[in-house]
């Protein structure tokens, strides 16, 4: 069946239904009435040969080819207007362009807040659809062509381009009443020792976990969690340690019963890139997405400032906490790579 048979009108109530579970809820979403959305389900179920929506209880679930649906209509429509918004100029102030990037719970929690700031002042009414990063995503150049950005660590081998944009270091995290800290220290003894909670990347390693198995430190993970921004709530009155990016755990300092100490090796640094398809390099939304992502990238990235300043080898170290739910801190450059 070719396009001009389909009212392409459809995929727009198909991802308001798909999205909403709620014929009433799409239609308040799409500014129609609750008998034309049904309508619009009611034509959908006979295209498809599908339910789409099943009663469960109370709720609406939807049916596995729903399921299946969900993205690739999400996919088409996103593409949809971009094409239609493409134009040889990008005028961030008069735009409504709609983009789509992908973040794992690290970056969405230190970094979201100032990107929204930015785009709020530069474009008001542009809007930013956030993803989160799934196990085996980055590796694939379907997720890269579905997206406009995905900001994970450098070194994934994704086929498109990629540009350092975020520095980042390791720290201990436990809970401050952690008998095993001395002067506000952890040493490598206590690491091999101490019961770990872990994010859990699948098969992948975090470079903190690559440096441990350097030194011939096999952490005793008692407790994993997906990403990083749950840990500082796990150590929190246990015995726990944790080895986390240092802006997320300073983040959290005052909201979860956590402290963040210096690892008891030489730091070892998180490189956070931006990756986008080569079919979106010369479009000028998209180069002004990448540059204010930059330019927020490098806010980020001024010195490390420390309430003190080691007193010599056996000294204490202390890790700053300039405004906890603010902070905007980083570490000195890394090569980048593109």
């Amino acid at each position: 069946m070719g396009l001009g048979a389909i009212d392409l009108n459809l995929l727009v109530a198909l991802e308001a239904l798909l999205e909403e579970k709620n014929v009433t809820h799409a239609g308040v979403r799409l500014s129609t009435s609750q008998s034309a959305m049904s309508g619009s389900l009611a034509r959908l179920r006979r295209h498809f040969n599908d339910e789409l929506l099943v009663r469960v209880g109370r709720e609406y679930e939807l049916t596995p080819l729903a399921e299946r649906l969900l993205p690739v209509v999400q996919a088409s429509l996103y593409k949809a207007e971009e094409a239609m918004s493409l134009t040889r100029h990008f005028d961030p102030v008069r735009s409504r362009q709609r983009f789509s990037v992908v973040m794992s719970d690290y970056v969405m929690t230190v970094f979201v807040e100032p990107l929204l700031r930015a785009i709020a002042q530069e474009a008001p009414g542009v809007r930013i659809d956030f993803h989160p990063l799934v196990h085996g995503q980055p590796e694939s150049e379907t997720h890269l062509r579905c997206h406009d950005l995905m900001m994970v660590p450098l070194g994934y081998r994704l086929p498109g381009i990629s540009e350092a944009v975020m520095h980042d270091r390791f720290v201990c995290i436990v809970d401050p009443d952690n008998p095993r800290l001395v002067d506000g220290r952890l040493t490598l003894r206590d690491l091999a020792d101490m019961p770990h909670a872990a994010s859990a990347f699948g098969k992948s390693m975090t470079p903190a976990d690559r440096q441990l198995e350097t030194l011939g430190i096999t952490p005793r993970v008692q407790v994993s969690a997906p990403g990083f921004s749950v840990l500082p709530f796990l150590v929190g009155g246990t015995d726990l340690v944790a080895l986390v990016p240092e802006r997320l755990a300073l983040r959290y300092e005052g909201f979860a019963r956590c402290v963040a100490v210096p690892t008891p090796f030489p730091d070892v640094p998180l490189v956070e890139a931006m990756y986008w398809h080569h079919n979106r390099h010369s479009d000028p939304a998209h180069r002004w997405l990448r540059e204010t992502v930059r330019r927020v990238g490098a806010s980020l990235d001024e010195p490390l400032e420390q309430t003190a300043e080691p007193e010599g080898p056996e000294g204490p170290g202390v890790i700053a906490v300039a405004d906890a739910s603010h902070d905007e801190r980083a570490f000195p450059e890394l090569s980048a790579a593109s």
